[in-house]
């Protein structure tokens, strides 16, 4: 009889909040196991950085992306965004193992576009409108050492527009985003990072 109620009162391990088993992370993504607890003690890290809660704050990945976590970025906002899927201000690790994992080099390229295509669409319609693409094509660019005028930015837009909106419907729907990024897959060539595998 004793030994049935040790049974009951074994110590359980107490996981932080919005922690994930590996192994279920394992089957739902391109990550093993082991690359899981690797990118749990980054997680764990990064979790720490300003606020030691064990969830990403934005301020916290501004921090880690850009060491600077009063920055303003709309390239930042929006990656926290697609990351936070339960969208409550916070990433847990579930989350950032499957956000991380659109960039893991296993990740099949039109999983990749699809999720550059949301990172654009900033009003979540299903299309990319020209003051979208031109606000992220500016805070791109503003993320380079390059310095680039409202003009030319414009430029880049209305050539875009040209050669991408087929239809000529004024926004780039996702049928001609993946005719883009047929036409120029070296636009993906960010979303691999080869350090995860």
């Amino acid at each position: 009889m004793l030994a049935f109620v040790k049974c009951f009162s074994l110590k359980r391990t107490k996981h932080p909040r919005g922690y994930e088993d590996p192994h279920v992370l394992a089957s739902e993504t391109p990550f093993t196991v082991n690359e899981i607890e690797a990118l749990h003690n980054l997680f764990k890290k990064l979790s720490t950085s300003i606020i030691d809660d064990g969830l990403i704050h934005k301020e916290e990945l501004l921090l880690a992306l850009f060491r600077n976590s009063s920055m303003q970025n709309l390239f930042a906002d929006r990656v926290f965004y697609m990351f936070d899927r339960k969208r409550n201000g916070v990433i847990e690790f579930g989350e950032f193992v499957r956000s991380l994992s659109i960039f893991h080099p296993y990740t099949p390229e039109h999983e990749k576009s699809a999720f550059m295509f949301k990172l654009f669409d900033l009003h979540g319609t299903g299309f990319i409108q020209p003051h979208e693409l031109k606000k992220m094509v500016g805070a791109l660019l503003g993320e380079t050492d390059l310095e680039i005028s409202e003009e030319s930015i414009e430029a880049i837009v209305e050539q875009t527009m040209l050669e991408v909106d087929t239809n000529k419907d004024g926004k780039i729907d996702e049928e001609e985003w993946k005719e883009l990024i047929a036409k120029n897959p070296s636009i993906l060539k960010n979303m691999t990072l080869p350090y995860l595998k």
